[in-house]
């Protein structure tokens, strides 16, 4: 498992439920194919689950 995980927003959060645009936001996502780079928790590992149709996830160097 990565250190570090790459988290690219690739879906518009536009009329998803609240809990999944706090759930982007929590992850840092601001816009549309906009990335970030975050630790490989089992936090980040759940955020990422409940919105995984939204973002593409991938190791980061």
């Amino acid at each position: 498992m990565a250190d570090k995980l790459k988290v690219t927003l690739v879906r518009s959060t536009i009329d998803r439920d609240k809990s999944q645009k706090q759930t982007v936001t929590g992850l840092g996502l601001r816009k549309l194919h906009h990335s970030v780079v975050l630790e490989d928790t089992r936090a980040i590992r759940g955020m990422i689950r409940k919105v995984q149709h939204l973002v593409a996830v991938e190791p980061a160097e």
